[in-house]
């Protein structure tokens, strides 16, 4: 029986069903060696010799092929791993594997084959074409592996001696984190510019209304600026309203609209993304189950072409389903310009245009979604063009000093549009799609009263001035008719990246590869570098410090024109164009010289450094500001970058200890919670020692006196969350600084106390302690609200004491969330809820879930991916089950 290599085991389960008895076929579970993660691994002294080790993980999964091919008769080894890179490579590492073991002999046949889909006929064709591993590509995989290991471990050494905190530098995920950076400063750095836009509610001689902005204003035409202020707005708004209008021109052109190109890897998270929220991570791993499970062919591509057959088969289910008016008369060919033609498969399509979303109810909820989102955008490509009537009406006064313009759009016919509609990345609805009644030339434009009274009210109530026959708001102008409208506008600054936007950015730029771009955006969020909120990314402080960092010393390696240059260049090695061990020669040779430089310097020089490619950002200079690094408290002292030892950043003076005056790296705005208030003296207590209100890098606190060399660190007190430091009294602040508070004894012994934690108010009840030696057992109970830590009294403590329901205690396991089943080696795995957030557990090993995902989303398979994956980062294996001590013998005679 020829033995044959795929992996993972639900494809080895189907293949094996297809390709029947004869065959053996067994799962890799992924890549079964790696470069041990220490020094020497790549040699640059000794022509770049990479010295690679089976995983622990993986020693299983090779013996099992290794005695598969022992018992098989006919000798044969079908390589039948993914058809990209990585599939490839680990091909190779299998081969080289076995080779090693002496399983491969002389007589071994070892073939390789691909296949773009894991259908029946896909397989059986695939099979019928073996070939051998492609070195080329392979040589391209050993190129990247060995420039991200010459640059995280030459790199990161350099970051953690220099920068306390930091934790690593990758050859594209550094990059990547640049232009993260790099938008938040424009983002900061950006000035807003006011300016008015100004619309009419008009109706036609029969009665329709619609709606007309103002293009023209005193016979020349309005750009963007030209009203910049509400006077202006006023002075708009009565030039519409003091004139009689006519319909001027009436323009209808038609117009096509023709589908987009069905998805490659690139694509697809971009539109997973804007349509589902989903991370470039979370769309990958649906789709490889997908994939795996027959529905959808290969998802790892940089091409967009579709087979023939496939095709041929949308076609067929276009005119079956839609008629033949929705099918174009020729079929619809899409070619691109991949970058790398080793990586440009087929399309990410379905395996059967037939297979309809709603036949695959049982999928769980992510699959069906990006299932039916693929099945749409393949259909909907091989469709006709949806046909449009696209109409603009110029209405004007017969002076010519008034020009309005509406502009409207009609379906005619809906075409691919019937199926799918691609999403938008941030763009302003300007309101050209809606429906224009009939208007004709020579028409009067009669203002529509009332026409904007609701748009006016949501400004403002009661905060009515009529002037001039008009209604005036800061914010909008009414006309007193309400048919003209005027409103305040701000430029916006350029949005923050979410997902999709910063992989269609990286493609745009030539940076990472389809199969790259899901694993660097999920670890510059594990590096705790960047975080995403509301689907955004935003720079933490250490992703800024080792920006800066890398900006300042190695601005070469995170140029977005040397990393696309790189990325060519690897791409000719797999086109077998270029030689790899030369291409990591030249690399070296300056990268080498590049951190041998770094090596004299000091921290101090470093942060200098930092402060100075940050100023901008840390220091902005303005009106009311113009020595913005003079220290606010002291007045004599010099701001600047610290760093703390967790890794976080803030800025504090120069004359620590006497002046502990700090803030967040990010500044305080003006306005915002401590603006003016850090160092005020809110008064003194009995004993006449003042009170003080601060701000720390954890937030604003309330102080006790001023530290000295008997009392060095004063008492200290948490402004409580959704408390406005403005608002703090005296009264208030030695409340908080008199916590924890005594309530009294608990009816059944022990102590009951109030006082604020990290995670809010609560009460404790220190039972008596029990057997000697044991610590007195405590009950924990949080507070709903934050006044009633100082009010609530014995009766409401002990109340809430025993509503409280009982805890897990000894013995008692708490209960999981979602139960997954059982692990392919045993052992059940269940998610559970952890003070930081739902994690799987399995036996020892205990598996965070990646950020962003929720426990009903987690599948088996996830489940099993993200328990392998913790285990072999410790090294661990399944806990064996502990022997029953066997009881001593007496000890007998000597035979």
């Amino acid at each position: 029986m020829a033995v044959v290599v795929v992996e993972s085991p639900a494809k080895a389960k189907t293949i094996e069903k297809y390709l029947g008895p004869g065959f053996t076929v067994l799962a890799s579970y992924g890549h079964v060696r790696d470069l041990p993660p220490k020094d020497g691994s790549v040699d640059p002294a000794h022509d770049f010799e990479m010295k690679w080790q089976v995983g622990s993980q993986s020693q299983k999964h090779v013996r099992a092929i290794v005695d598969a091919l022992k018992a098989d008769k006919d000798d044969t080894l079908i390589l039948a791993t993914d058809p990209d890179r990585e599939g490839e490579a680990i091909s190779w590492h299998l081969e080289e594997a076995l080779k090693k073991r002496r399983v491969i002999k002389k007589s071994t046949h070892v073939e390789r084959v691909v296949f773009n889909a894991i259908t029946k006929s896909a397989v059986t064709e695939a099979m019928k074409a073996p070939r051998q591993v492609d070195m080329p590509l392979v040589e391209a995989y050993l190129a990247r592996r060995a420039l991200d290991y010459l640059v995280g471990f030459n790199l990161s050494p350099v970051l953690w001696r220099k920068l306390p905190g930091a934790k690593s530098a990758g050859r594209v995920q550094s990059v990547c984190l640049r232009l993260i950076v790099e938008r938040e400063m424009e983002i900061e750095a950006f000035k807003n510019q006011e300016y008015w836009s100004v619309k009419a509610m008009l109706e036609t001689p029969r009665g329709q209304s619609f709606e007309a902005r103002l293009t023209t204003l005193g016979g020349k035409k309005l750009e963007k600026f030209d009203l910049p202020s509400a006077e202006s707005a006023e002075l708009a708004v009565q030039a519409i309203t003091s004139r009689a209008l006519t319909v001027q021109k009436v323009e209808a052109k038609p117009g096509t609209r023709n589908p987009s190109a069905p998805f490659m890897t690139s694509t697809l998270q971009q539109e997973a993304s804007r349509k589902f929220g989903f991370g470039a991570k979370q769309t990958m791993s649906t789709a490889q189950r997908l994939y795996e499970a027959g529905y959808i062919t290969y998802m790892r591509t940089d091409g967009i072409d579709m087979a023939p057959e496939a095709v041929s088969a949308a076609r067929d289910y276009i005119k079956g389903k839609y008629g033949a008016a929705y099918l174009p008369k020729s079929p619809r060919m899409y070619k691109n310009k991949a970058k790398n033609a080793q990586e440009a498969h087929e399309c990410i399509r379905p395996t059967d245009m037939s297979r309809e979303p709603a036949r695959l109810d049982r999928l769980e909820r992510d699959q069906q979604k990006l299932y039916e989102l693929i099945w749409k955008r393949t259909i909907a490509c091989q469709m006709a063009g949806a046909k449009l009537e696209r109409t603009s009406v110029d209405i004007g006064s017969a002076d010519g000093e008034v020009v309005l313009r509406a502009n409207g759009q009609v379906v005619t016919f809906d075409g691919f549009l019937k199926v799918y509609e691609e999403g938008r990345d941030d763009v302003e609805n300007r309101g050209d799609d809606a429906r224009l009644p009939v208007i004709h030339e020579g028409d009067a434009a009669r203002p529509k009263a009332g026409g904007f009274a609701a748009d006016y009210a949501k400004f403002t109530e009661d905060e009515r001035v009529i002037d001039q026959g008009m209604l005036r708001h800061e914010k909008a102008v009414l006309s007193e008719d309400a048919s003209t409208f005027a409103q305040q506008h701000f430029t916006q600054p350029p949005p923050r990246y979410t997902e999709a936007t910063l992989v269609k950015r990286m493609e745009e730029l030539g940076i990472g590869r389809p199969s790259t771009y899901a694993s660097v955006i999920t670890t510059i969020q594990d590096r705790a570098y960047v975080r995403k909120e509301k689907n955004r990314l935003h720079p933490e402080d250490k992703g800024r410090l080792v920006t800066a960092f890398l900006e300042s010393y190695f601005r070469k390696y995170v140029g977005y024109n040397f990393t696309a240059a790189l990325e060519d260049d690897l791409d000719k090695v797999s086109a077998g164009k270029e030689d790899y061990k030369e291409l990591l020669a030249r690399f070296w040779g300056d990268f080498s010289a590049a951190i041998a430089e770094t090596a004299e310097l000091r921290i101090t020089d470093v942060l200098e450094k930092i402060n100075e490619f940050l100023e901008p950002h840390l220091f902005p200079v303005t009106a009311e500001d113009p020595t913005p690094r003079i220290c606010k408290n002291c007045g004599t002292g010099t701001l600047s970058l610290r760093t703390a030892r967790s890794g976080g950043a803030f800025i504090g003076c120069s004359n620590y200890p006497e002046c502990r005056y700090t803030r967040p790296l990010g500044g305080e705005a003006p306005g915002g919670d401590m603006a003016g208030l850090d160092g005020k003296v809110l008064g003194v207590n009995e004993d006449g020692t003042p009170v003080t209100l601060r701000t720390g890098r954890f937030g604003p606190y309330v102080q006790l006196g001023e530290p000295t060399e008997e009392e060095p660190k004063p008492r200290r007190a948490s402004v409580p969350k959704g408390t406005d430091p403005a608002d703090m009294t005296l009264e208030r602040a030695l409340q908080l600084l008199s916590l924890p508070r005594t309530i009294g004894e608990h009816p059944e012994g022990g102590v009951i106390t109030a006082a604020i934690g990290p995670y809010g108010p609560y009460i404790l009840w220190t039972k008596p302690a029990g057997e000697k030696g044991k610590k007195p057992a405590k009950t924990y109970v949080n507070l709903p609200e934050g006044d009633e830590i100082f009010t609530i009294g014995m009766n409401r403590a002990v109340e809430l004491i025993a509503s409280k329901p009982p805890g897990r205690g000894r013995g008692q396991a708490a209960e999981p969330l979602k139960s997954l089943g059982e692990h392919p080696d045993g052992g059940e795995m269940n998610i559970m809820k952890g003070r930081y957030g739902p994690y799987i557990k399995w036996e020892k090993i205990n598996a965070t879930l990646p950020k962003g995902t929720e426990p009903e989303d987690v599948s088996f398979d996830m489940a099993v991916e993200l328990v392998n994956a913790k285990a072999a980062s410790k090294g661990k294996r399944k806990p064996a089950k502990k022997k029953a001590k066997a009881k001593k013998k007496p000890a007998g005679k000597k035979a």
